[in-house]
């Protein structure tokens, strides 16, 4: 398998977003999970944002059922438009607008069967270009945006570059994992084995996948016949390991901050850390921590 692709850019963007969330129900029974705002931004938007500021063109979301308010959320909406017009609320009515003017398609994963399954909906979207997908559960901060890190790498090897973070080892169970192989330059590893979900004591590294991947289109040659794997559903990690036999697939170390919201905890976490740098409600938020930090120091004081 040859990767001709070597004069191609890199413009269009996968987002998958067709999993249920069950982690978030009751409220993700008729909400998409990826709708669930971070003080006011549905965590979608961030990830759309950091496509756009990567210099990307086109984003293609993979959607399920219960997803259609993805879709109106990055549609337009005149009667809400024109009611902020004629209220002279220009602010709000540009922020509403920002989330428009976006080349943006929907496709459908009737069933879901892996984020491998999710990335292969993208085939025909995709074409012979090279690509990058986006994970939602995933926002990542950093002065260049990790997608735009990514590119910057291919720009320079041809070659598919998967973001990597080192997580503590005892949670190496929770991602897939890469065994590097030597750095070809600081923070770029050559990798000799992607492992989706190794048991802790089975793990090459610490190093693990944390939701950003450029791929060149081969991917889907091999999607196409790919088994299921852990969890019996078709991993994209699977398929990588596979493409890494007969291409060169690299790793990119990030080393800027990354907010895990797929899980209570880590939304509850991001949504603080967000608010503290609200404009709106950052020093009332300030305040509050401190305020409640010293009612709790107060209280185990007592108990003691």
């Amino acid at each position: 398998m040859i990767n001709d692709n070597h004069d191609k850019k890199v413009r269009k963007a996968i987002i998958p977003a067709a999993g249920l969330g069950t982690r978030f129900l009751p409220a993700t029974k008729a909400i998409a999970k990826e709708m669930l705002p971070i003080v006011d931004k549905p965590t979608i938007q961030f990830i759309v944002e950091e496509a756009l500021r990567s210099g990307i063109e086109d984003i293609l979301i993979v959607t399920g059922k219960a997803k259609r308010p993805i879709e109106d959320h990055f549609d337009s909406n005149i009667e809400l438009e024109m009611s902020l017009k004629e209220k002279g609320k220009s602010d709000l009515l540009k922020l509403v607008e920002e989330t428009t003017d976006i080349n943006l398609h929907f496709i459908r994963q009737s069933h879901p069967k892996g984020l491998g399954h999710a990335v292969l909906q993208a085939k025909a979207f995709v074409g012979d270009e090279p690509f990058v997908v986006m994970l939602g559960d995933d926002l990542m901060e950093s002065e260049v945006p990790l997608t735009q890190q990514l590119i910057n790498d291919y720009e320079k090897t041809h070659a598919s570059t998967i973001a990597v973070m080192a997580v503590p080892h005892q949670e190496v169970d929770k991602y897939g994992v890469i065994a590097p192989e030597g750095e070809v330059e600081k923070g770029l590893y050559n990798v000799a084995n992607f492992v989706e979900k190794p048991a802790v004591a089975d793990a090459p590294s610490d190093l693990a996948i944390i939701g950003r991947y450029l791929l060149t289109p081969e991917i889907f040659e091999i999607l196409e016949v790919q088994k299921p794997g852990a969890g019996n559903e078709i991993q994209l990690t699977d398929a990588i390991e596979t493409l890494n036999k007969t291409q060169r697939v690299f790793a990119r170390e990030f080393k800027g901050k990354r907010f895990d919201v797929g899980d209570k905890f880590g939304f509850v976490e991001t949504t603080i850390e967000y608010g503290l740098t609200h404009p709106q409600i950052k020093q009332a938020l300030h305040d509050y921590i401190i305020k409640k930090g010293k009612a709790l120091e107060k209280a185990e004081a007592a108990q003691k």
